[in-house]
C-alpha cells in the first residue's frame, strides 16, 4: 500500500507559479501511475493531470494543457505539478492519487489520495 502527502499549496496573485509535491511511502512507487485531481468549491473533483508509471505518457486537462506541467522522479518517491500562469479559476484543494500501472481520468481504481493541499490565485 502507498501513502500519499501533498505539499506546496499556497495564495499567489494570478499570473503567478506555484509547484506542488507529493511524495509517496509503502512499496512499489514506479509501478503506480499518478495523477492529480483538484475540487473547487460546490463543484465537482476534476482530472487535472497525470503520468503513467513509466513517465511516457502523459495527459493534462484542456484547462492547464500548456500552463502545467506534471513529473515524476521515482528514485525519490515523489510527484510533481509545476502550476505556471495561474488563474483565479484554478483555485481548488489540489489532491494527488496513485493508480496501478495507468491513468483514469475519472478516478476510478485509485488505491491511495492524499490529503490535499490549497491552491489560491487572486487576480
Amino acid at each position: 500500500q502507498v501513502q500519499l502527502v501533498e505539499s506546496g499549496g499556497g495564495l499567489v496573485q494570478a499570473g503567478g507559479s506555484l509547484r506542488l509535491s507529493c511524495a509517496a511511502s509503502g512499496r512499489s512507487f514506479s509501478t503506480y501511475a499518478m495523477a492529480w485531481f483538484r475540487q473547487a468549491p460546490g463543484k465537482e473533483r476534476e482530472f487535472v493531470a497525470g503520468i503513467n508509471w513509466s513517465g511516457a505518457n502523459i495527459y493534462y486537462a484542456d484547462s492547464v494543457k500548456g500552463r502545467f506541467t506534471i513529473s515524476r522522479d521515482n528514485a525519490k518517491n515523489t510527484v510533481y505539478l509545476q502550476m505556471n500562469s495561474l488563474k483565479p479559476e484554478d483555485t481548488a484543494v489540489h489532491y494527488c492519487a496513485a493508480r496501478p500501472l495507468s491513468v483514469d481520468w475519472s478516478g476510478n481504481e485509485y488505491r491511495a489520495w492524499g490529503q490535499g493541499t490549497q491552491v489560491t490565485v487572486f487576480s
